[in-house]
């Protein structure tokens, strides 16, 4: 696999780009330069000697490129998720190092529209259930899961709801004292078989 990039350029630049990498460049174009600053995502691109700002941004999704070389046969060369974009020197500097948009217009505002967001989890509740999982697979006793915590939290603010009631203590039904063999007393022992021979 190769390693690349998608480099998006002002139209103006694009020109001088197009002029470079055809036939007809001047001597004055021929120079043709990117470079980093150290925090590797703010830099300049250097066209004769003209200097633009540039920025590595990360794109929304993961695009394919690929190459052919017979016009039927399409071979996968990369997959790309970074972008540098090339600005004049009068537009502002992009605020976030994530793109917005993808490549071509039905992506635009991809990760608003076609993603999911990441949900606001509590960081106390994910700890607690976390200690409660490992308490759990670890075999021993679960005293740390408090169900009655984890509703209320659920519910709101549920104390007032709660105060009133009073867990109901369930008392034991007493069973009557009747062996098997008193309920069985007047008929022998039959199998499922014996029934089966009678209708023989």
């Amino acid at each position: 696999m190769e390693e690349q990039f998608v480099l998006r350029v002002p139209p103006s630049v694009a020109e001088r780009l197009d002029r470079l990498l055809g036939e007809n460049a001047s001597t004055d174009d021929k120079s043709l330069d990117l470079s980093f600053e150290e925090d590797g995502r703010t830099g300049t691109f250097v066209v004769g000697n003209d200097r633009f700002p540039a920025s590595l941004l990360d794109l929304p999704c993961v695009v394919e490129s690929f190459k052919t070389y017979d016009d039927g046969v399409l071979i996968k060369t990369a997959d790309i998720g970074q972008m540098i974009m090339v600005r004049d020197s009068s537009d502002a500097a992009p605020d976030t190092v994530e793109y917005r948009h993808g490549l071509t217009p039905p992506m635009r505002d991809a990760r608003k529209r076609r993603f999911r967001r990441e949900p606001d989890l509590n960081p106390e509740l994910v700890r607690r259930v976390e200690e409660d999982l490992l308490n759990i697979s670890a075999g021993g006793p679960a005293d740390n899961i408090d169900v009655e915590a984890a509703e209320q939290e659920k519910d709101g603010d549920g104390s007032d709801r709660n105060a009133s009631k009073k867990p109901v203590e369930e008392e034991p039904v007493s069973q009557p004292d009747v062996t098997e063999a008193a309920t069985n007393a007047g008929e022998p022992d039959r199998s499922d078989s014996d029934e089966s021979d009678e209708s023989i």
